[in-house]
């Protein structure tokens, strides 16, 4: 992963910012982590997890910091169900009281669960233990409370998704297509009728391409394939005669056989699917290979794995990587 986000974000240059990079040896947790970049920063350490997809307006959450004198601010949205989450309790003013571990359905005292963005005080975050792992959840924000530290919650109404599952990050897909996520940043290509198509890629004459879509740079849809709606394929990606991929998200340089068919689904980076029918919630990892088969419902199949004629997945069936059949 460090190597890849790298290799995308390089030292930052090409989005007008400056990175630099702190690598765990060994995994230091949550609060471990953010310990071990702290010689990187000077001041305020604002911390953001990878796996939310937010919105929010972090001049506003740094003001909200710096008018309450707090030492430590996290950002809290409001849930429909929060018997999914941790909570946190807050007193008039804002100032964190409490965390409530996942309550029973129905049992739940307020609906603010942290959002996973931190506004911390270099010093917060130099008192962090080194050389084990930390828990910022379990250890330092206990600790705060303990301490009796300026900690403070920034409530939020803006969009705000956590990613980290295969039908969330699709989720997140489809809401930035659907317009439901402020941003800055548009695909290459957006027109105003939802369809992106990016430089450089192949539509042949009779292919259909229904918005709201991205297609990446250098891709190929030929003859008589459907793309969209809900479709977002990545860089390089082949979509071959009469194939259809609709609600799928395909990474770049997916190549999808003739007459195979992708709906509501998500595949990885170089895998092939030719002549296959994919359906709703199926995941195929990266260089994955899928001939003339059934996958079912909710499927998964590991990186690099490959299926062979004629064979039939039953919903909800796993397929580790590197298997061959």
């Amino acid at each position: 992963m460090v190597d890849e986000i790298r290799r995308i974000m390089g030292d930052g240059a090409a989005h007008g910012v400056r990175l630099r990079y702190a690598v765990e040896t060994d995994p230091l947790g949550t609060a471990g982590g953010v310990r071990n970049a702290v010689d990187l920063v000077r001041a305020l350490v604002v911390v953001l997890n990878g796996d939310i997809l937010a919105d929010l307006d972090l001049s506003a959450m740094l003001r909200f910091h710096a008018e309450r004198g707090s030492r430590a601010t996290l950002y809290l949205t409001r849930v429909a169900d929060p018997s999914q989450y941790g909570l946190v309790e807050l007193e008039a003013d804002g100032r964190v009281r409490s965390f409530v571990e996942k309550p029973a359905p129905g049992q739940a005292t307020v609906d603010t669960v942290n959002a996973g963005v931190y506004v911390l005080d270099r010093e917060v975050v130099a008192a962090i233990p080194t050389g084990r792992a930390v828990s910022i959840e379990r250890e330092t924000f206990p600790g705060l409370l303990r301490d009796r530290v300026p900690f403070y919650g920034w409530v939020a109404g803006n969009y705000w998704l956590d990613i980290g599952s295969p039908a969330k990050y699709r989720q997140g897909q489809l809401d930035l297509l659907a317009g439901r996520v402020t941003s800055p940043l548009a695909p290459e290509g957006a027109a105003p009728d939802g369809r992106a198509i990016a430089p450089g890629v192949e539509l042949a004459p009779n292919a259909t391409v229904s918005g709201p879509c991205v297609i990446g740079a250098g891709t190929r849809v030929e003859a008589g394939a459907r793309v969209g709606p809900n479709a977002v394929l990545g860089a390089r990606c082949v979509v071959g005669t009469g194939a259809r991929v609709e609600g799928a998200i395909l990474w770049d340089r997916v190549v999808v056989g003739a007459g195979a068919v992708l709906r509501d689904c998500i595949v990885g980076a170089g895998a092939r699917v030719e002549g296959a029918i994919l359906w709703d919630r199926v995941v195929v990892g990266a260089g994955a290979v899928l001939r003339d088969c059934i996958v079912g419902a909710g499927a998964r199949i590991g990186a690099n794995a490959e299926l062979g004629f004629t064979a039939v997945l039953e919903a909800d069936t796993v397929i580790p990587p590197g298997t061959r059949t």
